[in-house]
């Protein structure tokens, strides 16, 4: 990357805009965000006798536009003071500070004249290796920079981000025709390194990659199934994740998206492409104008194909009646396509079966001739969207969140069989795909080796699929051979120079026996053999882990095992003691939900390298219990006792910080929270692209490895002792006086206050960490006897919920 990127100026500060720039800001940059100066008073400020001259007037858009964002839920900022890295201004008096910025991105209202004004002034001012890019989603990018000079041309071109720009990964990166191609790399590198997106090369093309696919494939199974009477709860029931797709499946994302705006970008696409063959598929259907009409935008309003309410001191979700307009209680239909598919196993078993059923079976054949539909017109697209398939396909995937693009769904189906099938059913496919077939080649994707190829449509020959240079994959280290050792629940990698990974593969990632024996072994070959000079805890699953194996431990209980289960906690404590001793360096590596023994493995690990999207938290209140892995301890010793050197200063604020965190099961919000919270230290690392992780997690590894030298075990931990405790104590009393904890959570939260304040000892001191452990241990114990843990366990483990007893 040779563009060394500080600062972005963000032009527009409308919902994309703004958010945008939170993102930028999550990801260290320092961010201008900037908008229009109003030229009329609201009559509250003619009331007050402001001018349009008054600086409160002068940036009133562009600090609504922050504000928005800063309220947004999901939250736009991964933490409430990134905003300090932020400055908001307006284009009269600010734009100036476009001259500082090393990135420029113009989000203003999607009309083409605004935006070439708009470039005109920023030519003026940008400095010359300065990115300019639009996050337009669908004008013509050559047209935006029309009038511009060549140097500006060159280093112009489109970045389109997907809404919420911080949760999804899609950047779609347009080049024009007079884009630098090392500009265009640099940008990649922006997305990818910085920003942590996943970067997609699309062409000038109308609404690009993702909007163009998506769009058709929302229209087209909306009007699907408003003309051959399918169920708005139907459709959903079966286009989320029985086919790989997200819970929202069809009609809930357009309540999330708004049916406003998925019809402008619908009707926006009809206007502009009138060669497409499929062109009269993408105007929005009748029904949808008349929701719009009624204001039946979805979540922005209100109200759309669902309705949230109160019946019973229940909230329910009504349903719209497409004839009357008028929401109904849910009907909630049966699906047994559903339930047998499920049987089936991986997303292809499932697709495959549902295919099968078609003929037979309403439902499937909904699927079948919507999805089928949707790979045709993929094919159709390309290569007019973009020359390669994986381009494609991860615009699917990283922009609508499916679990595979139409390429790879289509491979899962059979190419030969689904286009045989298409054909039955005049769904019009590519001349290129029956090309490919009569070549003799079967799938679009196939591997070689341990590198996979993709069919190129321009080229009709297969050529690499892009492999992410900061990206290491322990699955396609399992090809290699990598893998050292393993059982049901974890392994042992080689991840090279002399680095090992210890993975939890186990159901839900959680910690059971068998991943604890596993990190012994890891342990003990990290200690023991020379060729070994680090070790890296971390996995490619959904989260990094979800804590201890729950329901092992409560059928231990009620068996009446609690010996079992001491030995247990015992054989956890050691094994996160041992990572935190041992005699060369652990490096953690956290992404996802990273909670209860997951945040514990994390605390006793040398350096956290976590993912930006990294939710940390020891919540095991909530299932009645605290913390017996350590967890309690370490964040007596990180929140506390680096308070008390060189002493002086009072214990009670510090043990009320950490207390608060366990005793209400906080969880951060994103790694940077967790940093605030302390589960992290300012020498961790934060990555903001997750795929990055491990690679990331291994040069942590190796650095610490020159020189390494274990912490020295000694008395680490400051005891508060008993007076801190009774404080800890008429805090918990208050708040059962207030009603807002239950007299069992004053039994979990006594406990807790023994353990964190030292346990029985008079007057503060410094213990081992071995000390508390004891106490964690006596505790878990003592709290797993009573039934009432074991109903909020039961609970847990029945509804995902935590219960309140």
């Amino acid at each position: 990357m040779t563009h060394r990127i500080k600062r972005v100026a963000v032009l527009g500060a409308g919902t994309m805009g703004a958010a945008i720039a939170a993102h930028a800001a999550n990801s260290g940059l320092e961010v201008d965000l900037l908008d229009i100066a109003p030229n009329e008073l609201t009559e509250e400020e003619e009331q007050k006798g402001l001018t349009l001259e008054s600086p409160e007037v002068r940036n009133r858009i562009v600090n609504a536009g922050f504000e928005r964002m800063k309220n947004a839920r999901p939250p736009a900022l991964m933490s409430e003071r990134v905003a300090e890295r932020m400055r908001t201004g307006n284009f009269e008096d600010d734009l100036e500070r476009v001259k500082d910025a090393d990135w420029i991105l113009e989000a203003i209202v999607e009309k083409l004249e605004p935006k070439q004004d708009l470039m005109a002034r920023v030519e003026d001012l940008a400095k010359s290796d300065a990115i300019i890019s639009s996050n337009t989603s669908g004008i013509p990018l050559h047209s935006i920079a029309e009038d511009r000079s060549d140097s500006f041309k060159k280093r112009f071109l489109g970045m389109h981000f997907f809404n919420p720009p911080r949760y999804l990964k899609l950047l779609e990166i347009i080049p024009t025709e007079d884009t630098d191609p090392h500009l265009v790399e640099d940008v990649r590198a922006l997305g990818e390194r910085v920003l942590g997106k996943g970067g997609v090369m699309a062409k000038d093309t109308p609404n690009f990659i993702g909007n163009r696919l998506g769009s058709f494939s929302m229209i087209n199974a909306i009007r699907y199934a408003f003309e051959n009477g399918y169920g708005i709860e139907e459709v959903d029931a079966i286009t989320g994740p029985l086919i790989g797709r997200p819970k929202t499946a069809t009609f809930r994302l357009q309540d999330q998206v708004g049916l406003d705006i998925a019809i402008g970008v619908a009707q926006n696409l009809y206007d502009l492409v009138p060669e497409d063959e499929s062109r009269e598929q993408l105007k929005p259907p009748e029904k949808l104008q008349q929701m719009q009409e009624n204001n039946l935008l979805g979540l922005k309003s209100g109200a759309g194909f669902y309705k949230r309410d109160k019946r019973d001191g229940e909230t329910v979700f009504d349903v719209l009646n497409l004839e009357t307009f008028e929401h109904e209680p849910a009907e909630n239909p049966e699906m047994p396509l559903a339930e047998e598919a499920q049987k089936q196993g991986d997303l292809g078993a499932r697709l495959r079966f549902i295919m099968s059923k078609a003929e037979e079976d309403r439902h499937a054949r909904f699927l079948r001739d919507t999805i089928l539909a949707d790979l045709a017109y993929a094919s159709r697209r390309v290569p007019e969207i973009s020359d390669t398939l994986e381009n494609a396909d991860h615009a699917m995937e990283w922009g609508y969140g499916h679990e595979a693009g139409p390429f790879r769904m289509w491979d899962l189906l059979g190419v030969k069989e689904t286009v045989e099938q298409m054909e039955s059913l005049d769904i019009q496919v590519a001349d290129w795909v029956k090309e490919m077939l009569d070549g003799g080649n079967e799938s679009f994707y196939k591997k070689d080796g341990t590198s996979e190829l993709q069919f190129s449509p321009v080229n009709m020959e297969y050529e690499p699929v892009r492999e992410d240079p900061m990206q290491l994959s322990l699955d396609t280290l399992r090809e290699e051979e990598a893998e050292i050792s393993r059982n049901d629940s974890a392994s042992i990698l080689d991840l090279g120079d002399g680095v090992l990974c210890f993975e939890i593969h186990s159901k839900g990632n959680s910690v059971d026996s068998a991943v604890v024996e596993m990190g012994n072994e890891a342990l003990r070959r990290l200690e023991e053999e020379d060729e070994w000079v680090g070790l890296v805890i971390g996995n490619e699953g959904g989260n990094f882990c979800v804590g201890a194996n729950i329901g092992e431990m409560a059928e231990g209980a009620k068996n009446g095992d609690l010996d079992e289960i001491g030995e247990a906690v015992d054989a956890l404590q050691n094994l996160l003691m041992d990572f935190r001793f041992a005699s060369k360096p652990v490096v953690a590596a956290p992404h996802g939900q990273t909670l209860g023994a997951g945040a514990e493995i994390c605390l006793h690990a040398d350096r956290i390298c976590a993912a930006g999207e990294t939710y940390v938290g020891l919540v095991e209140t909530g299932v009645g219990l605290i913390p017996a892995g350590g967890g309690t301890k370490e964040l007596a010793r990180r929140l506390v006792s680096s308070a008390m050197h060189p002493g002086g200063v009072p214990p009670l604020p510090h043990v009320q910080e950490a207390f608060e965190q366990i005793a209400l099961a906080k969880v951060s919000g994103s790694a940077l929270e967790a940093k605030e919270m302390g589960f992290l230290r300012d020498e961790d690392r934060v990555v903001m692209n997750g795929d990055h992780l491990i690679s990331a997690a291994k040069r942590e590894a190796l650095e610490l490895a020159d020189g390494y030298a274990p912490p020295v075990r000694e008395n680490t931990v400051y005891a508060a002792g008993t007076k801190t405790r009774a404080a800890l104590e008429v805090d918990v009393n208050t708040m059962q006086w207030g009603n807002f904890a239950t007299e069992y959570d004053g039994v979990i939260a006594g406990h807790l206050a023994r353990v964190l304040t030292g346990g029985d000892l008079s007057i503060p001191q410094w213990v081992s960490e071995e000390h508390i452990l004891k106490l964690e241990k006596e505790a878990f114990l003592e709290l797993l006897k009573n039934d009432k843990t074991l109903e909020r366990i039961d609970a847990m483990l029945k509804t995902g919920k935590p219960l309140r007893n």
